[in-house]
């Protein structure tokens, strides 16, 4: 499987409760703006076991010049704002994870 080598992988916790408001936002708000500026996310997600409230999406990169460049487009993008705004109060905390990829061959010993 070919896939771009740097992933980003952002998780918003949300407050409980919150959730359908925070996605009906994001989707309405965010989506466009994202896919103008980062292209078609890899996936979003919400949380089933573990911490809850959790949405995570992912969205993947040439290089990590790659994703300095289109994330500056997302933020000086201007509808970008209007999401930041209507979304502030339903975020309770963010993570952002870089993911290098690493490519692993099958071992002849097993």
């Amino acid at each position: 499987m070919q896939t771009k080598p740097v992933i980003d992988h952002r998780i918003y916790t949300i407050a409980p409760r919150k959730m359908g408001e925070f996605l009906a936002v994001f989707n309405e708000l965010a989506m466009p703006v994202l896919r103008q500026t980062l292209g078609e996310p890899i996936g979003t997600y919400t949380s089933k076991v573990g911490a809850l409230n959790q949405f995570v999406h992912l969205w993947a990169y040439e290089s990590l010049a790659d994703y300095e460049q289109r994330s500056l487009q997302r933020d000086q993008h201007p509808d970008f704002p209007r999401y930041l705004a209507a979304s502030g109060h339903l975020i309770v905390a963010q993570e952002n994870r870089l993911l290098d990829a690493v490519h692993l061959t099958a071992s002849k010993d097993i």
